[in-house]
């Protein structure tokens, strides 16, 4: 195990280096990482980067052909975007199966080294595995000659701390920490906004729980909560959750960048607004155009600079990260300050009401100046003029103008004060309750006063919307697995930690805020009392520029991170493949920069930033954020409760309960935030959900879901008796034998058709066949024909299962379907079949015995038995029959079976229009009229609408017509006898009588054994099969024992010396001789009288059926039983032939044995 593994290169006329150059190992850029904008590192140059993260550096043999390492696109057959996913390894390559494996200690186990490598082989792969980088690092394009450049492979080196604490960190402190987080504790008050916060870090931390569990549960790729959800609950759930977090991270790029043009618009440069209000009712409808035209152009920006280059990006995240740092410690080195020394920013105040002090200086409402009393310019915005007589607003005169400290300071008691909440709707003044006012004031002429009023209602569950996506981001750690030195350790302790940091300072912020802050300076949102000053930036030292200037730069960072993250998150689902018409967006530059996914990625932003409200957007994304971190927590629940055999997570913190209270409470604030935002998103979520599962790609990548389903499916089956079901719960379960060609295509798709419109989904539908043969040799033909029913069941939308069987002969395998089809309580009891429409014309007998023999099997198994005549033309599902009628013949009562499938079969869409009759068939003896009365009373208790008919069948003579077809059927019967014995018996007899003559020849003429064997082996294998089928019908004949008695007394046949021509000659007179007597049987014949009495029927019920239903759309009719003596087995196929002779659709019925349908309810 000394060896030094590298990888050898291959020059371009394919020269592999020579053995003494050590080569540092090299390959391209790894892939982009597709989870969050966190991650830093860089794309994978053209197809090559997925499958290099998954590269297993080995020994090669110096001799060998080196492969190039190279990643085909195209979907692999478990569809996944990670290729060899499926391996025991974790890395599996093609030239594994090339190894040689000298000397004898595991000769035994020789043979199966292509397949099963050694423990050795293994050991060595694991050892040397390399997880490289899964950062959006940059590629840089080199010349075409050159190709893509190479860099020295590294392993990971970045800790808990680095490669998860802190991109977590920065994720979740963001935004609405420095723009709303005051507005939201003055609003709901400290004891509210700390259940807002308590409920809101609880979920994500539930969810870290469960993230750390699946996280730690293997290697987690590109794609992050994607990956992870879509390997544990399906392709389904993966894609639809997957395309919702996607949808949620590019709207926290809107939400940042509106943030970002906020801060710029209201607290850096005022002056730069485009539309300027007139009025002051105007100044909100100003600021959301402001906000759109800037935002716009922001988004260009930075989407301009992700597609230029993401190595920008991930160079200034630790700026970023620094900006976030230094404001957080400068809000709590400004509480500290409050207490010794709280900074000057007075409010001012009229009567109780809250002023907006942009436009004046002095919070007075005249001053004396050199002795004279003169007006402010607050007087001016009161009054008419500035005039000391000037008209006033009432409640401007009524109430004096007071200053309010605005930061009273951490020991100043204000506290008290804020600990409850004050909610009101739009336009609410925003007022000190403990000031004195005296009222006066019009209410409709309020709003055009300079006061600080709502600029939105407000409501609890409205600021937990608000609220939410500041505790978002906490997946940044799990997205850059890659990056770290040992993600199984450092995903759950840096992101638990991250969360309870960010918890801390999130609850500490709440109640520091509301023990430093005026209430009505919380309440102020836009910090329009204290001159336009940022009110978290009015607390922190030592200036409140730290804050504003910190708090843009942090939005900044965090828009452009959600717009390189976003991208590749689609990048990573639409090169899964699951979602059709994303294919397109699984396509980028040629250094695998996603240009499509940027594109939609911005169209989708922008989207946000035309709502242009923050308060607006942020419950729509908190919407997204919420339903992946539910499915996270479902995923981790379920696993844990199937446990699965690979579910060995190496966090072992976590708990089934835990992820279920964490799933529920994502649920509750998905509806307490926003319940109408909430159904959309899970409507969003459910559309998916179904197209990926009606037109995604099938994939099978191990999922819980599968594995829920197994375990359901199996408690079900257990409980699910074997004794048969209640009458009234009794619904055909059907067992389809297909017929398929020589290419192991369906012969007659119309039965699957059938199948699907008597079913309707419900119920178990089997579809077998059987191939002659042994499993051995037929493997492949086998899986063929699998593989083709499946698709012609997916096209006729049969719902159901496959099973196709390989049996030494069709008898015995159809015998088995029968007998083992199904498992447990859920196996079938009926059986569909074609008429073998050929059984005349076929050479071989045994296809209509088979048919009959199956009859038989199925009355055994007391299964019903359904067969269709001339099924190519029953209809398809996409026909719609017009008016026409299903005619039952009920000759004699088979359960209730007749009544059954006209009802089941108009419930589909193609029978619905048509009309049941049912027809019976009266004796001489019968009372017609009564009979037609109960059978009318009958199908009223069956609650069966049908038209009833009682068809009189009188005994009449049996005519000449039916006494000479019975007679035909009986001489065509006894030449098929003669003409088409099987080969079996064929050479059964003729071994026999060979054996008898060979003896005989040899003991009365001993000398002439040598001529004997001579002339056999001189005649031609035709005239031996000839010879052969007469002597076995010589002994099948009446006349044989005569003609064999006169052969043997003839001197000739004993003592003859033989040759070539006298054999020829005694054949040939042996032949004709008995042919004319087989002639002359036929002829004199007489038909059997029990024959004769079937025709009868066959042919008298066949022209009443023909005369009434023959503009049937379907016709019904019992099937008589087989006979029990298989001597008639071919005068069976004839009555049933003339029976239904005229008929287009039939379907045959015979019962099961039970009744299948009741009148009671």
């Amino acid at each position: 195990m000394g060896e030094r593994f590298v990888v050898v290169p291959v020059d371009g006329g394919g020269v592999v280096a020579g053995e003494g150059e050590h080569l540092d190992v090299v390959v391209a850029d790894p892939a982009p990482d597709t989870g969050g904008g966190s991650s830093s590192g860089g794309a994978a140059t053209g197809e090559e980067k997925e499958t290099l993260e998954d590269s297993v550096f080995e020994a090669q043999d110096p001799n060998a052909v080196v492969p190039i390492l190279e990643y085909n696109r195209e979907p692999n057959k478990y569809g996944d975007g990670v290729p060899k996913e499926n391996s025991p390894f974790i890395n599996n390559t093609d030239n594994d199966k090339g190894n040689n494996y000298d000397g004898t200690n595991m000769a035994l186990f020789e043979e199966e080294m292509d397949s099963n490598p050694m423990v050795a082989s293994l050991l060595n792969k694991l050892a040397n595995y390399t997880n490289l980088t899964q950062g959006a690092q940059e590629h840089e394009e080199a010349d075409d000659d050159e190709g893509p450049k190479k860099k020295t492979v590294k392993s990971p080196q970045m800790g808990t701390f680095m490669g998860v604490y802190l991109p977590c960190l920065q994720n979740i402190l963001g935004v609405i920490l420095f723009l709303r987080l005051t507005w939201i504790v003055g609003t709901a008050g400290i004891l509210e906004s700390l259940a807002i916060v308590g409920l809101c870090c609880s979920c994500t931390m539930l969810t870290a729980i469960s993230m750390s569990a699946i996280a730690t549960n293997g290697v987690v790729p590109a794609g992050g909560s994607y990956y992870m959800i879509s390997r544990s609950l399906g392709p389904e759930f993966g894609g639809a959750v997957g395309l919702c977090f996607y949808l949620g991270t590019t709207f926290a790029g809107s939400m940042y960048i509106l943030g970002t043009i906020e801060i710029l618009l209201t607290y850096i440069v005022p002056k730069a607004a485009i539309f300027v209000a007139e009025k002051k009712e105007d100044e909100v409808g100003a600021l959301l155009n402001n906000m759109r035209v800037y935002g716009t152009c922001c988004l260009a920006l930075m989407a301009v600079v992700v597609f230029v280059g993401v190595k920008y990006v991930n160079k200034l995240a630790l700026v970023f990260l620094a900006c976030v740092i230094l404001s957080i410690l400068a809000i709590y080195a400004g509480v500290i300050k409050t207490i010794f020394e709280p900074p000057d920013f007075p409010v001012c105040m009229l009567g109780n009401r809250t002023l907006q002090n942009h436009q004046f200086e002095k919070c007075l409402k005249t001053e004396t100046i050199d002795n004279l009393t003169v007006t402010t310019k607050l007087w001016t915005l009161f009054c008419d003029g500035p005039g000391l007589n000037a008209t006033c607003n009432e409640y401007f005169d009524n109430n004096n103008v007071t200053m309010v400290q605005g930061i009273p300071g951490l020991t100043s008691g204000v506290i008290s004060e804020n600990m409850w909440s004050v909610y009101g709707p739009l336009s609410m003044l925003v007022e000190n309750k403990n000031l004195m006012s005296v009222g006066g004031s019009d209410p409709s002429q309020d709003i055009y006063m300079p006061y600080v009023v709502n600029d939105i209602t407000t409501f609890f569950t409205l600021l937990v919307g608000i609220y939410f996506p500041s505790v978002t981001g906490i997946m940044a750690g799990s997205n850059r697995s890659g990056d770290l030195r040992d993600a199984q350790k450092s995903i759950p302790i840096g992101t638990i930690l991250a969360i309870a940091t960010t918890s801390v300072i999130y609850i500490t912020c709440v109640v520091l805020f509301g023990a430093c802050i005026e209430g009505v300076l919380l309440r102020d949102k836009f910090g329009d009392s204290v001159k336009g000053n940022l009110v978290i930036g009015t607390l922190s030292w030592p200036s409140p520029w730290v804050i504003v200037i910190g708090s843009f730069f942090s939005c900044c960072g965090a828009g452009l991170q959600s717009l390189t993250g976003a991208p590749r998150l689609l990048q990573a689902i639409a090169r899964d493949g699951i979602v059709p018409f994303l294919q397109v967006f699984g396509h980028g530059k040629a250094n695998g920069e996603p240009t499509w996914a940027l594109l939609l990625t911005a169209g989708i932003c922008e989207i946000g930033i035309l709502i242009a409200s923050l308060d607006a957007v942020a419950p729509i994304l908190s919407m997204f954020f919420l339903m992946c971190y539910l499915f996270v927590n479902l995923a981790c629940a379920v696993q844990t409760l199937l446990r699965t055999p690979n579910w060995r997570p190496r966090f072992k913190y976590y708990h089934w309960a835990l992820s279920f209270l964490g799933m529920s409470l994502c649920l509750a604030l998905m509806f307490i935030s926003s319940w109408y935002y909430a159904i959309i998103a899970m409507a969003i979520a459910g559309c998916i959900y179904k197209y990926i599962e009606y037109r995604g790609a099938e994939k099978e990548w191990g999922d819980g879901i599968r594995g829920l389903s197994l375990n359901a499916a199996r408690y079900a089956l257990i409980r699910l008796e074997e004794a048969p079901p209640h009458t009234k719960n009794w619904r055909p379960q059907l067992l389809v034998l297909l017929n398929l060609d020589s290419d192991q295509a369906v012969k007659h798709p119309r039965l699957l058709s059938l199948t699907t419109q008597l079913k309707a989904g419900k119920g178990l539908t089997i579809v077998g066949n059987v191939i002659e043969g042994t499993y051995l040799t037929k493997e492949a033909e086998s899986k063929k024909a699998e593989q083709n029913i499946k698709s012609s069941m997916s096209a006729e939308r049969t719902k159901g299962f496959c099973h196709v069987v390989v049996s030494s002969n069709l008898r015995d395998g159809f015998s088995h379907l029968i007998q083992s089809a199904g498992l447990g309580g859920m196996k079938h009891n009926s059986v569909l079949m074609a008429w073998p429409g050929t059984w005349k014309q076929s050479n071989d007998p045994q296809s209509w015995k088979n048919f009959i023999e199956t009859i038989r099997e199925t009355t055994a198994a007391h299964q019903a038995l359904l067969v269709a005549k001339n099924v190519d033309s029953f209809p398809t599902n996409q026909d719609r029959l017009g008016e026409g009628t299903i005619d039952v013949w009920w000759v004699v009562h088979d359960g209730g079976m007749l009544m059954l499938l006209p009802f089941l079969l108009r419930q589909h869409k193609v029978w619905r229009k048509c009309k049941m009759r049912i027809f019976t068939v009266a004796q001489m003896d019968d009372n017609s009229i009564q009979m037609k009365k109960d059978l009318q009373m009958f199908l009223y208790h069956l609650r069966l609408d049908a038209e009833v008919e009682v068809v009189e069948m009188h005994d009449n003579d049996i005519s000449a017509f039916t006494y000479e077809k019975t007679l035909m059927m009986e001489q065509r019967s006894q030449m098929l006898k003669q003409m088409q014995l099987s080969r079996t018996e064929r050479e059964r007899e003729i071994q026999s009588i060979t054996d008898e003559s060979r003896s005989s020849i040899r003991r009365k003429n001993q000398g002439a054994a040598e001529n004997t064997n001579l002339s056999r082996q001189s005649s031609t294998a035709e005239d031996t099969q000839e010879d052969e089928a007469q002597l076995i019908h010589d002994r099948n004949t009446a006349s044989h024992a005569t003609i064999n008695d006169k052969a043997d007394t003839g001197p000739d046949r004993v003592h003859m010396t033989w040759t070539k021509d006298k054999l020829f000659t005694e054949r040939n007179r042996n032949r004709e001789c008995n042919a004319n007597v087989a002639v002359r049987d036929l002829f004199n014949m007489k038909p059997n009288q029990s024959n004769v009495r079937r025709m009868h029927t066959a042919v008298k019920l066949n022209e009443v059926v023909v005369n009434k239903s023959q503009g049937a759309h379907l016709v019904l009719l019992n099937m008589p039983g087989p006979p029990r003596n298989r001597g008639g087995d071919e005068n069976y196929m004839e009555f049933l032939e003339v029976l239904l002779e005229g008929l287009n659709r039939v379907l045959l019925v015979r019962g099961g044995g039970r009744e299948v349908i009741t009148i009671y309810s």
